[in-house]
């Protein structure tokens, strides 16, 4: 009987000072879930945090949003997104990558007052939302490559 290798998953992070959206793909690498936001107020907690969920459920990877100017220039968030990548690979010893976030918090919010939302619940879930929509583009990129 053939051994199937199970596929390490994918976490995607939309960076907030007080929030960081968190979104993780099925065991297929088919469909990014948002998940509770983390508290993003706290760098070592946080780290902490994401650290045990590498491990607790075998990401092999985590996306960390690169927030760019619609012109698709580094803004000041930007390096603090590119510092927080060096800081999660060293911890956690998993592949972080920057990937482009642009418009998906515009796109996150369109979809849930869609859903019917008032603007708390939708400021509650907005950012692990927006994660799930850059983790999902980014799976979605990655199998029409073929990978």
């Amino acid at each position: 009987m053939a051994h199937v290798k199970k596929r390490e998953r994918v976490a995607a992070l939309d960076l907030g000072k007080a929030r960081v959206g968190l979104a993780v793909a099925d065991e297929l690498g088919m469909l990014a879930h948002p998940r509770p936001p983390l508290d993003g107020r706290k760098l070592s907690p946080l780290l902490a945090e994401l650290a045990k969920l590498a491990e607790s459920e075998g990401i092999g990877r985590f996306l960390v949003g690169l927030p760019r100017t619609l012109a698709g220039e580094d803004s000041v968030a930007a390096q603090r997104a590119a510092r927080f990548c060096q800081k999660l690979a060293n911890l956690t010893l998993r592949d972080v990558e920057l990937v482009d976030e642009r418009l998906t918090t515009v796109e996150a919010t369109r979809r849930l007052r869609e859903q019917g939302l008032d603007r708390e619940d939708t400021r509650a879930r907005v950012d692990s939302e927006a994660a799930a929509i850059l983790l999902q583009q980014w799976l979605d990129a990655r199998r029409s490559r073929g990978r």
